[in-house]
């Protein structure tokens, strides 16, 4: 069973091997709770969407699911509701996985609705992330996430004083996320910013600018601290005050 298992595990990673101390008996269990997100998938079934190799948690909630486009391997964690009401798709690609009490939401309101999200191949969100999808929402593949991540691809404006700032709409210029990027638990990041591919973005983060691709950024608000190597050369060391916040 365990051989069955690397197999199928080592299709999404290669280099994948259990440890030690994994009995089989902790493998069944993980073997039972699969095979339990997958009699959840079914419903699936009822939007036109193939249920097959997709796995929900408990609660898991979908709104507008025959605007969702799901690839191979989705994993919904407990308690996970997407919201798909824009004018293009929420899209997750093969070997998502979407940490459990996750929100993610295309659009919070019917009279403006927003454009989509867009999350590549084998991202792996943490848990009680938001995700809005406003103005657009782009993640590239490979990209590991902490738990809490925010972004906001939408900004109210606020320009008239004698008006209340409900009242005068947004602004809308959306997020994009280049691939194969670490992006540090308690993140946030705001409407416009664009972040290069290979980041690194350390916890508790406040991105409210752009940033070039291969570069180290921490603080509130966000900075560039350095460029990362672009070879295979070995990275330097990180600074220990880093190592203990990223």
């Amino acid at each position: 069973m365990k051989a069955l298992l690397i197999y199928w595990i080592r299709r999404k990673n290669p280099n994948f091997q259990f440890d030690a101390q994994v009995s089989n008996g902790l493998l069944l269990e993980l073997l039972w709770s699969k095979l339990w997100g997958q009699w959840r998938a079914l419903r699936l079934l009822r939007w036109g969407h193939a249920p097959w190799g997709r796995f929900f948690g408990t609660g898991v909630r979908l709104f507008n699911a025959r605007n969702m486009q799901l690839g191979r391997w989705v994993q919904l964690e407990d308690q996970v509701y997407l919201s798909a009401l824009g004018r293009s798709k929420l899209v997750l690609g093969d070997g998502v996985r979407i940490g459990a009490f996750s929100r993610l939401v295309v659009s919070t309101s019917f009279n403006q609705v927003g454009e989509g999200i867009r999350i590549g191949n084998n991202v792996g969100l943490g848990e009680f992330a938001y995700l809005g999808g406003a103005g657009g929402l782009e993640i590239g593949e490979d990209c590991i996430i902490g738990q809490y991540l925010s972004c906001h691809p939408e900004n109210h404006r606020y320009e008239l004083p004698d008006v209340p700032i409900r009242l005068q709409g947004v602004r809308r210029r959306g997020i994009r996320i280049g691939k194969n990027c670490w992006i540090g638990a308690k993140v946030t990041i705001l409407d416009g910013v664009s972040i290069g591919e290979h980041c690194v973005i350390a916890a508790g983060a406040v991105v409210t600018r752009s940033v070039p691709p291969h570069s180290l950024v921490a603080g509130v608000p966000a900075r560039v601290l350095r460029q990362l190597p672009q070879t295979n050369a070995k990275p330097p060391s990180l600074p220990t005050e880093m190592s203990v916040e990223l």
